[in-house]
C-alpha cells in the first residue's frame, strides 16, 4: 500500500522552498512513498511549477491559510490558528489520511498540538523528543531533549523504554546499550531524580542497563541510548551544535594565518568535511516525538532540504516498523507484569 507522510509545506526558516525540494527528493527515492504538502495552496502551486514538477498521485495538497511563527507561543497558538499547517497536518494523521507528520516549524506548537489532537499512547506519561549527536564511531540517542524540563523517576524509566524500542526498531540495534546522564559514575552520584531512576532502573530486566554515563562519556561510543530530563537534553544538544560550529570556524580562522596550513588543508579537505559532517544535523534529518499516539517527526528550524528528505525517510521507517504500536504493546505487557507481581 506504500506509506503517506504529511509534510508542513510553511514550517522552518527556508520554507516553503525547502519543504518541497526535500519532499520530492524523498518522492525519486522511495517509490512506495506518497506525500501531502500542507500549506497555502495557491503558493505551493507556484513553486512546485517553477521547479517543473509534473502531476503525481504521490504528492498531493491540502490547503491551510495558518502559519504558526517561530514568535507564537505553541501551547495557546495552536488552539487559536486551528486551520495552520501544523494543526492541519496533525489531523490528517488522526484521520489516518497521512500516516505520519513532519515539521521543521514552531517545536513548542508541534509538542502542544501533537499532545491535543493525538494525545498520548495509553501507559504513557510524557512524550519525549529523541535526537542523535556523533559519537567517536557513530552516534548516540539521546532523550529527553527539550519536551519534559521537569521529570519524575517514572518519566525517565519510560523514556528508556522507548528510547530502547526506537533503537532496536529504527536503528536496528539488537541489544541496545541504555545508560542514564550524571555527573558521576559513582551510585551515590547525581540529584534525587537520577539516583531514584537510577535504582529503578538497575532492576529491570527487558532492558539492557549499563548504568551512570558522564558528559564527556557522550562522544566516546560507550552506550547507545542515554536517558536525562528534557532541560539537560536540550543543553547538551545546544552545546553540541555550538561546539561543532565554534570548533570548525577556529580552524578555518587559523589556517588564514598559517601559510604552510593553507597548503595542507587542500590535502585534507575530504577529512575536514567528514569532521564538519559529522556535526551536521542533516544527515538525521528530524527528532521522534516519542509518546504521542502517532508518527510525529520535529525538524531543525534551519532544515535544509536535505534534512527535510531525511527526515521524512526516518518518519517511513518508524510507520513501516510500527514503532507507535511496539511502545503500546510494551507498556501494556509491563502493566500486566507489574500487576501480576503485586
Amino acid at each position: 500500500m506504500g506509506v503517506t507522510i504529511a509534510v508542513d509545506a510553511m514550517g522552518g526558516d527556508y520554507a516553503p522552498g525547502v519543504n518541497l525540494k526535500g519532499t520530492l527528493a524523498a518522492l525519486a527515492e522511495d517509490a512506495d512513498l506518497s506525500a501531502i504538502l500542507v500549506g497555502d495552496e495557491k503558493l505551493l502551486r507556484s513553486e512546485l511549477e517553477k521547479l517543473s514538477v509534473p502531476h503525481s498521485a504521490r504528492l498531493k495538497i491540502v490547503h491551510s491559510d495558518e502559519v504558526i511563527s517561530m514568535e507564537d507561543h505553541g501551547a495557546s497558538i495552536i488552539r487559536k490558528k486551528k486551520n495552520s499547517s501544523i494543526h492541519v497536518g496533525l489531523r490528517l494523521v488522526k484521520e489516518k489520511q497521512a500516516d505520519a507528520f513532519i515539521s521543521a516549524g514552531n517545536s513548542g506548537a508541534m509538542m502542544a498540538g501533537a499532545l491535543l489532537i493525538l494525545g498520548r499512547i495509553a501507559d504513557v506519561e510524557r512524550p519525549a523528543i529523541l535526537i542523535k549527536i556523533p559519537t567517536a564511531e557513530g552516534y548516540v540517542i539521546i532523550l529527553d531533549a527539550g519536551a519534559n524540563v521537569d521529570c519524575r523517576p517514572s518519566h525517565l524509566v519510560q523514556f528508556a523504554e522507548m528510547g530502547h524500542i526506537y533503537a532496536q526498531t529504527i536503528e536496528h540495534i539488537e541489544k541496545p546499550r541504555i545508560a542514564l546522564l550524571s555527573n558521576g559514575s559513582e551510585d551515590h552520584k547525581g540529584n534525587d531524580l537520577t539516583r531514584e531512576t537510577h535504582g529503578v532502573l538497575k532492576t529491570r530486566k527487558d532492558i539492557h542497563y549499563i548504568g551512570y554515563v558522564e558528559g564527556n562519556d557522550l562522544f566516546r561510543g560507550v552506550t547507545d541510548v542515554v536517558v536525562c530530563d528534557g532541560f539537560v537534553g536540550n543543553v547538551v544538544l545546544k552545546t553540541t551544535e555550538g561546539l561543532g560550529e565554534t570548533v570548525f570556524q577556529w580552524f578555518r580562522k587559523e589556517v588564514k594565518h598559517d601559510v604552510l596550513g593553507m597548503v595542507g588543508v587542500v590535502f585534507m579537505r575530504k577529512i575536514l568535511h567528514k569532521f564538519k559532517n559529522k556535526f551536521d544535523y542533516q544527515p538525521y534529518g528530524a527528532a521522534p516525538l516519542l509518546g504521542i499516539d502517532g508518527m510525529v517527526l520535529i525538524s531543525h528550524g534551519r532544515s535544509t532540504d536535505v534534512a527535510i528528505h531525511n527526515g521524512i525517510l526516518t518518519a517511513k521507517r518508524g510507520v513501516e516498523q510500527q514503532f507507535t504500536k511496539r511502545v503500546t504493546e510494551h507498556l501494556e505487557r509491563r502493566r500486566k507484569e507489574e500487576k501480576q507481581a503485586k
